[in-house]
């Protein structure tokens, strides 16, 4: 009898591609797939732990299906960041749980699933492995996430990752042109969004020199219509990347950057490498040798030492340096970080109210670059149709899946997902754009 599969992911792109890594393994058994929980088998939960936020949606998601194991028979499995960060506690927390698998070898999760049907319990705490080539895509096939490296070195005070994901490996140019030429070829892909913890330390775990530039120009050579750099950390941003970026037509004058914060106090207690006036000259010289860029960033608000005078510094720093895209968050003390320990913290409702105060002057910022694009013709990746907005839903090179605004769009034409059209700007909605399709480009 065939076995049936649903899978629950959670957490960040990069968490996704470890799920599509699963899927493919899975399939390669001969287990199917289904997205209707009700004909499930086996549930495989994959959870983030990044933060404690993360940590309950996952807790809550478990329990969810825990409940539901008493009225139907099925399997669950639970993998990801939460088992590997919290190992025996959770286990013996949730017992209920059939197996748990750390982020190890994805391509035992047949033998796995195979051990949790017959009734034995699996608890399966291997080494971190590197990403597979082997994929499923859970995105729309027109755009898809390639993972270039695993873990993280930089060991900044506030995070768990490097506990949680180990040393930073980069994977090696060959497997991700052989993986990257696979979402051209079977998928179309057509929007590669490059990710890791920090892509800019690329190679530096070889020989300590960066190797993304190199990396970029192989990927260029397949057939993708942009190339999009998520999590540059900013005092590795070499001359050569930005030459690369700046000459190749197909990466996006995008980037993310994650600053974090501005003060230099708060940067040093962040064991961040990067200060106030370096990252101002930074953005001064991306945004003079890559025209029309447009930046992404993070910011932590309420980290130990951020008193009023930081945090107006850094509302200050956002005003002057007019981002286009960014998020906030308040800051989470997580067990086991250096950060968790240090003194002067700020209290939780204050760190919420400043991070929504930031997004607020932020709203500022990008109400400014969209109407800098009302009466533009931008080419758009159409993502589907919305019924409710009764207009189709797409976004431009400066518009990252999941993560920035969309442009809705009308068309006298039929138009599909995965297809490129001209769309004439005409208005704002609630901090989307709005256009029709146009012949002009």
């Amino acid at each position: 009898m065939s076995v049936k599969l649903g899978i629950i992911s959670l957490g960040c792109d990069k968490n996704r591609v470890d799920t599509e890594n699963l899927l493919a393994y899975a399939g390669d058994a001969g287990i199917e797939f289904t997205a209707d929980e009700n004909e499930a088998d086996v549930i495989l939960i994959n959870t983030c732990a990044f933060i404690k936020k993360s940590q309950q949606e996952a807790i809550d998601t478990i329990l969810e299906f825990v409940e539901k194991k008493k009225e139907r028979d099925f399997k669950i499995i639970v993998t990801g960041c939460l088992p590997e960060r919290y190992k025996q506690e959770i286990v013996d927390a949730i017992p209920e749980v059939d197996a748990f698998l750390g982020i190890g070898e994805y391509s035992k999760i047949a033998d796995v699933i195979k051990s949790a049907r017959e009734g034995k319990k699996v608890v399966d705490f291997t080494p971190c492995d590197l990403p597979s080539t082997k994929r499923v895509l859970t995105t729309p096939y027109h755009y898809a996430y390639l993972k270039i490296a695993e873990g993280c070195d930089n060991h900044c005070t506030y995070c768990a990752i490097p506990k949680i994901r180990g040393k930073f490996r980069s994977r090696t140019i060959e497997s991700l042109y052989d993986e990257a030429k696979i979402l051209v070829d079977e998928y179309g892909v057509k929007e590669l969004n490059i990710v890791a913890q920090d892509i800019t330390r690329y190679g530096m775990d070889w020989d300590g020199k960066p190797h993304l530039a190199e990396l970029l120009e192989e990927l260029c050579k397949l057939d993708f219509h942009w190339i999009r750099l998520h999590y540059l950390y900013p005092d590795s941003i070499t001359d050569e990347l930005i030459d690369t970026i700046a000459a190749e037509p197909k990466i996006c004058n995008y980037m993310d950057i994650p600053i974090q914060h501005c003060n230099d106090d708060i940067l040093r207690a962040m064991r961040r490498r990067e200060t106030k006036a370096g990252l101002h000259q930074l953005f001064k010289k991306l945004r003079s040798r890559i025209p029309g860029l447009v930046l992404r960033t993070s910011i932590i608000t309420g980290l130990p030492y951020e008193d009023e005078a930081a945090f107006e510094e850094l509302c200050g720093f956002l005003q002057e340096e007019k981002i286009q895209r960014a998020g906030a968050f308040p800051y989470s003390p997580e067990e086991g970080t250096p950060a968790a320990k240090m003194l002067n913290r700020v209290d939780s409702d204050q760190a919420q109210s400043r991070a929504e105060l930031i997004m607020q002057l932020q709203s500022q910022v990008m109400d400014q670059f969209n109407e800098s694009r009302l009466g533009t013709t931008l080419e758009v990746l159409c993502d589907g149709f919305d019924p409710q907005a009764m207009a189709y839903v797409g976004r431009s090179w400066a518009e990252s899946p999941g993560i920035d605004g969309v442009i809705y769009f009308t068309a006298d034409r039929d138009v599909q997902p995965g297809q490129f059209v001209p769309v004439r700007i005409t208005g704002i909605m609630d901090g989307d754009l709005t256009g029709e399709v146009t012949e002009e480009e």
